[in-house]
């Protein structure tokens, strides 16, 4: 079976992206195969699209580390044809064909059947970004409740930070954003936030090793000087979790905080997310978690309209999330 699919190549001059004509018969391995309805734009796809050896390690290759769809055909007993699925994490995208096209065949331990009351297209607005803001509010929530004070969120207008916000706010925390982008400070105050604070007022550098204390928690999708200023400025027995480094892979920081206020830092990755927590996690997220401002977040586009955007979320000029109908 013929199917349409963006490939990266390897060349002698770097890296190109192009739209193919391929066959279902070169898929790899696995037990299900799924018509891919929509997909979405992360930004560890354009790292892989643009040759990122510690994100895929050959090519030709089909990023896409999302997809929702339609099962087509299924050796699997936990899934039959017709079955609306969402496949997220795990190796797809990365090393494994992705869902920027219309065709995946995945094995079945990486498939969660679509939960009731979410569409494809809203299981695809969140996406692996909304799924890592839902770890994290997960996690910060088993230590830091409403309460407690103010919650601080980095990257804003980024896919993480946007569905986090919209989270947040809908299960009665009161939030602080933080962004780069005075532009889009309506969208934030949309989303429910408080307060806004511009990035260049919260990553200037400050060597003192605490500061005063701000927060009750932070979800950090930045890393680097900004990570480290949310974790100084921490109330005591506050959290904060990261899930990026976009801005730095380093921490430069000395542990008082985390000694003289018992702070605790969690890192969140949704990539090998376990599936007995992913299913609940998905079904929250289509019920109680369900961003009420979910509609509001996405721009949509078309698999031939994804290369330049895909240069976009590189250079952080993208807010919210990125549908991509396939």
């Amino acid at each position: 079976m013929k199917y349409k699919a963006l490939v990266t190549e390897e060349t002698t001059n770097g890296y190109t992206n192009s739209i193919k004509i391929l066959d279902t018969e070169l898929l790899p391995k696995g037990d299900v195969l799924v018509k891919v309805h929509y997909s979405s734009l992360n930004y560890k796809d354009a790292l892989s699209a643009s040759g990122n050896k510690g994100v895929t390690k050959s090519y030709p290759h089909t990023p896409g580390i999302d997809a929702a769809g339609v099962v087509e055909v299924s050796d699997s007993a936990d899934f039959s044809v017709g079955d609306q699925v969402i496949v997220s994490g795990y190796d797809l995208g990365m090393n494994t064909p992705g869902g920027f096209s219309e065709y995946i065949r995945v094995p079945s331990h990486w498939v969660v059947k679509l939960p009731a009351r979410l569409s494809m297209k809203e299981a695809m607005i969140i996406g692996t970004a909304g799924f890592t803001a839902g770890i994290s509010v997960t996690r910060l929530s088993e230590l830091v409740k409403p309460e407690a004070g103010k919650i601080i969120v980095t990257g804003a207008t980024g896919g993480v930070g946007s569905v986090a916000l919209s989270i947040l706010n809908g299960i009665g925390y009161k939030t602080v954003a933080v962004s780069g982008k005075a532009s889009e400070y309506d969208f934030l105050k949309s989303l429910g936030v408080s307060e806004i604070i511009t990035r260049e007022d919260f990553a200037s550098v400050d060597k003192r090793p605490i500061l005063s204390s701000r927060f009750a928690g932070g979800i950090d999708t930045v890393g680097g000087p900004i990570l480290e200023n949310v974790v100084k400025t921490l109330h005591p027995l506050g959290a904060v979790t990261t899930c990026g480094s976009v801005s730095s892979t380093q921490l430069n920081m000395s542990v008082f905080p985390f000694i003289l206020r018992g702070i605790s830092l969690i890192g969140v990755s949704a990539q090998n997310y376990p599936m007995e927590l992913r299913k609940p996690l998905w079904k929250k997220l289509a019920t109680d978690w369900k961003p009420a401002h979910l509609m509001n977040l996405y721009d949509e586009i078309s698999l031939d309209e994804l290369l330049p955007v895909m240069d976009m979320i590189l250079q952080g000029k993208l807010k919210g999330r990125t549908l991509i109908k396939i």
